[in-house]
């Protein structure tokens, strides 16, 4: 029988390594496995090249992308606690989970392993919009990624022009990937329970031809309308532009528009001459 079916139940791991969620980390630990499968099945295919995952915690999604396939993950933790408690996990898996103690903020995704790789993890809520921009700007190195998030973020990600929740998040995304929600998971399936709803988004970067090679420009962009988003465009893009108005209306946009009012393809024209 696989090894993996007999290593003890993720609570009692977690007991037996004092490894309680610390908020600072952003941890809230996903315990019940035929969620954690269902996030891995999601995922799939995951045999061949490598699957990452961030935040691993007592290993709970771990095990089940594992169960579920995968030839080789990749989980980086910054938790030394967590370092200590995957051990036996790694063990059970038979030289196919390689544990990476780090900031995955710093990481270099290429040097983890071979392509495709895939990203899939429950990720720490404090960190999470920072992490998504850093593999945005590293798509090439990435087959797609599914990844939870809280669903305002999640609601952010997928949002459309004249939405409240339509901002620079959502250009970002939507330029450099084709994004879909999967489905919710409720604050009771945690340890300890969150206070907002978590979802599951797939992103699965486009190719190259059809985004940027550099996002900085879009970045910087998107910060300035979106920093002042009440304002008209030809107000909010004052930094960025000699004559903000004259490069709108070159576009056929109006000076008077708000950032909410353009979309994501306005935007990519804007930045090509901002570069």
């Amino acid at each position: 029988m696989d090894p993996l079916l007999h290593l003890p139940p993720l609570r009692e791991v977690i007991a037996d390594h004092g490894l309680d969620a610390r908020k600072r980390l952003g941890q809230h630990f996903l315990l019940d496995i035929n969620l954690t499968r269902r996030i891995a099945r999601a995922a799939a295919p995951l045999a061949g090249g490598t699957v990452i995952e961030v935040g691993p915690g007592p290993g709970g999604l771990t095990r089940a992308l594992l169960l579920e396939g995968a030839d080789r993950v990749v989980a980086v933790e910054l938790d030394p606690r967590a370092i200590a408690a995957l051990a036996p996990l790694q063990e059970a898996a038979g030289g196919r989970l390689t544990l990476v103690e780090a900031d995955a903020l710093s990481v270099d995704l290429a040097a983890l392993g071979p392509p495709p790789r895939r990203i899939v993890a429950n990720l720490p809520y404090n960190v999470s919009t920072a992490l998504l921009v850093r593999w945005l700007h590293r798509a090439d190195d990435i087959a797609d990624m599914v990844l939870m998030f809280q669903k305002e973020v999640a609601e952010r990600l997928v949002a459309v022009p004249r939405t409240k929740d339509y901002g620079r998040l959502s250009v970002l995304t939507q330029h450099v990937c084709s994004v879909s929600r999967l489905f919710d998971i409720a604050p009771s399936a945690f340890v300890p329970p969150p206070k907002v709803v978590s979802t599951v988004v797939r992103l699965t970067p486009r190719l190259r031809d059809q985004r940027a090679p550099d996002l900085a420009p879009l970045e910087r962009l998107t910060a300035a309308a979106f920093g002042q988003r009440r304002k008209m465009l030809r107000s909010s893009l004052a930094g960025a532009f000699a004559d903000p108005t004259a490069v709108l209306g070159g576009l056929g946009l109006a000076a008077t528009a708000r950032a909410e009012e353009l979309s994501v393809a306005d935007f990519t024209r804007l930045a090509e001459i901002d570069k």
